[in-house]
């Protein structure tokens, strides 16, 4: 699938950092402002250990894992909206990615220049959500202008999609994100779609701390945590320095005992991932043959043939029925053999929803 989440912050936070740790692609990761230009894509293989599972009881030729796209993006500064530093280029850029994840700098070194001269991760914060908001305030009284006009005919319809523009207006202008304005139907989810708000995404607070904060956290996460409560907004704890001189070892031994010196149970950025595959409201299902054991990427809510048509599109065209199991039930009975003796491979229509970790095979003809 093609939906990708975005790393935004303002300069120096680690945002290049923390993508050298996720990608084999490399961004420049310097001590001064603006050493992203272009935004960089990765694509990130997601950890899930229900692949290894799998692979020890089928034994396959290969094992596939599925993957997103994350984009480093320029950093933003005050005066983005109107275009100051690379603010045109941020604003676009962000603009076409599915959600955010905000890296907010939570840890002090005199080495790092900060761009506002001291370290306030609340502050940089609300720097970049009022850069977005204002964008976003242009989009919405555009809007607004609009659907006024052609509500004087005195359509029902237009004159409750101007209801739903005026609340997003007003949000905006007290200094809140759209998201906080959810849809009530589909036609104001509609227009929420068509009107591309950069504060509508959705959008994981990354707090990059130094090495003493990873496990508890600081003062400066706690003030975060506080400033996000009424976002419904996960805050993850990462320290990307770490995070970089673990992408640096060559075997997993290493990355283990570098791991349990630090009384870790997994690198951050494996916690970051699944996050941002949360975020994105994707789920996996599988396929397991001898050919091949693959994870697929599908949306929360998808049906069996939409699921189908992440293989082939003549999967969905042509779709019969899925045959269906558990994964837990594989793992337990040890083979697709035993599942079916026990009675636990479920036949399932085209109105069957996918469940995440369920392991399918389509029947269909073209």
């Amino acid at each position: 699938m093609s939906l990708k989440c975005g790393i935004v912050g303002l300069p120096n936070v680690g945002k290049s950092t923390l993508f050298n740790c996720l990608s084999n692609a490399k961004a420049q990761a310097a001590n001064f402002p603006f050493c992203t230009i272009e935004p960089n894509v990765g694509v990130i293989t997601v950890p899930d250990n229900r692949l290894s599972e799998l692979e020890k009881i089928v034994n396959p030729e290969r094992v596939v894992p599925t993957t997103i796209e994350i984009v480093d993006i320029a950093g933003l500064v005050k005066g983005a909206s109107k275009g100051e530093g690379l603010g045109n280029k941020f604003l676009a850029n962000i603009r076409e990615t599915d959600a955010i994840i905000h890296v907010l700098r939570c840890f002090d070194d005199p080495n790092i220049v900060h761009v506002d001269g001291s370290v306030n991760p609340v502050r940089d914060k609300e720097v970049v959500d009022f850069e977005l908001q204002l964008k976003d305030l242009e989009s919405v009284e555009s809007k607004v202008n609009s659907l006024g006009k052609a509500a004087k005919s005195g359509d029902k319809e237009i004159l409750k999609q101007l209801d739903y523009c005026q609340r997003l207006k007003t949000t905006l202008e007290q200094g809140k994100s759209a998201r906080t304005v959810q849809p009530s139907n589909d036609a104001e989810e509609k227009i929420l779609k068509d009107l591309q708000l950069l504060t509508a995404k959705p959008v994981l607070y990354l707090c990059n701390v130094d090495e003493a904060s990873v496990k508890t956290g600081n003062q400066y996460v706690d003030q975060v945590k506080a400033a996000v409560k009424d976002e419904q907004a996960e805050v993850l704890v990462i320290g990307t320095k770490i995070e970089a001189d673990i992408a640096e070892l060559e075997t997993y031994e290493e990355r283990r005992m570098f791991l349990d010196e630090l009384g870790l149970e997994e690198a951050g950025v494996n916690r970051l991932i699944r996050a941002a595959y949360k975020l994105l409201k994707l789920q996996t299902y599988f396929t397991a043959g001898v050919k091949e054991v693959r994870a697929w990427t599908i949306p929360v809510g998808a049906t069996a043939p939409q699921a189908a048509g992440v293989i082939h599109t003549d999967f969905e065209k042509g779709f019969i029925r899925a045959e269906v199991m558990k994964i837990n039930d594989f793992i337990s009975f040890g083979s697709e053999l035993a599942v079916k003796e026990a009675g636990k491979l479920g036949v399932e229509g085209k109105a069957y929803v996918v469940e995440d970790g369920d392991i399918m095979h389509f029947r269909f003809n073209v």
